[in-house]
């Protein structure tokens, strides 16, 4: 995702680079599949269906948070500068999990009916459908276009692509993952936050991710500020 650096294959090692990009891939897999499980831990009491629903979402933008916080930390602590070959991977298995986000969504909540997925039911009575739920609605279009977004950036996260495109024109599409970004925060806060609001539902219990949700969001945004700080401190004092 976002300043996804390509691998360029050097002479004579074809193979090493394939051994270093597989083991990016099985150890991201491998969290992926760790913060699936533990957030279908975390929503135990809900239904099958929300449980994982949201198990694939958090998992999905807990990886957005680390593509998104690699970059910052690399800056700032230099160390860091070898794994910033992973955001590749995170930035594509948070995309892969949102889109399972979405399959269990269609299948197990709107049951493939798009006139729900936006906030609209059934009236029994006219048989019609009416506007029933207009946060939903919102929120689900916000979560369509990250997802688009997800999936343009995705398929031209690789060598390929950079050479279609160009260097510049492909900097340029990646570095916008901020929109990406804020549009799964504003899809996820919602639901976080308002989506049970509503006076015709009781009330749940208030969903345990809420303020690590805002703890995570805030820390991005901290890193991101040092990082910017860092890197303009750094090029005033080499003008000097």
């Amino acid at each position: 995702m976002t300043d996804i650096p390509s691998d360029r294959v050097r002479a004579g090692q074809p193979a090493s680079l394939l051994r270093r990009t597989l083991l990016r891939h099985v150890v991201v897999v491998g969290l992926a599949g760790a913060l699936v499980y533990a957030f279908a831990v975390v929503h135990g009491q809900w239904s099958p269906m929300h449980r994982w629903n949201r198990a694939f979402a958090d998992a999905s933008l807990a990886l957005l948070v680390i593509t998104m916080s690699i970059g910052p930390l690399s800056r700032l602590w230099p160390a860091l500068l070898r794994v910033v070959a992973y955001r590749r991977e995170t930035g594509i298995y948070a995309t892969l999990l949102a889109a399972v986000h979405t399959i269990i969504i269609l299948e197990g909540w709107v049951e493939w009916d798009f006139a729900r997925l936006f906030g609209y039911e059934m009236n029994p009575q006219t048989g019609e459908y009416v506007m029933f739920q207009h946060g939903f609605g919102l929120a689900n279009l916000t979560g369509i276009a990250a997802l688009a977004y997800a999936l343009v950036l995705m398929s031209t996260s690789n060598d390929r692509s950079i050479r279609m495109l160009g260097s510049s024109v492909w900097k340029f599409l990646q570095n916008a993952a901020t929109v990406l970004w804020g549009l799964a925060l504003l899809h996820t806060a919602y639901f976080l936050f308002m989506h049970f609001l509503s006076f015709h539902r009781p009330m749940p219990e208030p969903n345990p991710l809420q303020w690590p949700f805002v703890a995570a969001v805030l820390s991005v945004l901290l890193l991101r500020a040092a990082a910017f700080r860092s890197t303009w401190s750094k090029k005033t004092n080499s003008s000097r």
